[in-house]
């Protein structure tokens, strides 16, 4: 059962060799992944279902034609790399419209969409980076970190924990693992 599930639900690295090995498998579960959220984004901003297929389609082929022309870097996950793509497509066609139209208020909330948009993807990637920055952070600070901040531990209980004779000892050995963690953090 368990199989079947993990089968249905394929990795981005599954998708993208898929795609180059002309599975059309991997394009059929790439589309069926993906679709609701793209459609979610252009019901919410002024367009239908039709709009959301159509953005969508547009969407793979440029995913499909970057894939196949061996210029595809996967520095993110596909769900947002599509979504962006889509977003970029939407905001393009809305502008369009309201050019014809000359209807400012309409551009005006393209223009606040997509500043909302661009945040919630900054967020993630900043998420992403300090990840990747704790990783690489070591032991005993990644413990001490998450302990902290994650796991919401006193001084008291860190001291206790990692066996420092007073919690000013505990705070130094903190505020060292957080200068390391911002080094990193930067780095990347």
């Amino acid at each position: 059962m368990s199989k079947k599930l993990s089968s249905s639900v394929p990795t981005d690295r599954e998708i993208v060799l898929g795609i180059l090995n002309d599975s059309e498998d991997a394009l059929n579960r790439l589309y069926i992944g993906h679709f609701p959220m793209v459609l979610q984004f252009i019901l919410n901003n002024n367009g239908d279902e039709d709009d959301a297929k159509d953005v969508y389609q547009e969407a793979i082929i440029i995913l499909y034609n970057k894939i196949k022309g061996g210029d595809f870097e996967l520095s993110s996950k596909l769900k947002t790399y599509i979504y962006s793509v889509c977003r970029r497509i939407w905001l393009k066609k809305l502008s369009q419209q309201s050019k014809k139209t000359n209807n400012i208020a309409d551009f005006e909330d393209i223009i606040a969409i997509e500043v909302d948009v661009e945040h919630h993807e900054e967020k993630d990637l900043q998420f992403e980076k300090m990840g990747s920055a704790l990783l690489n952070l070591g032991e005993p600070c990644k413990t001490i970190i998450q302990d902290f901040y994650i796991n919401n531990l006193s001084m008291q209980d860190i001291c206790e924990k990692f066996g420092y004779t007073n919690t000013d000892n505990a705070k130094t050995q903190k505020y060292k693992c957080l200068q390391r963690l911002k080094k990193l953090f930067f780095q990347l």
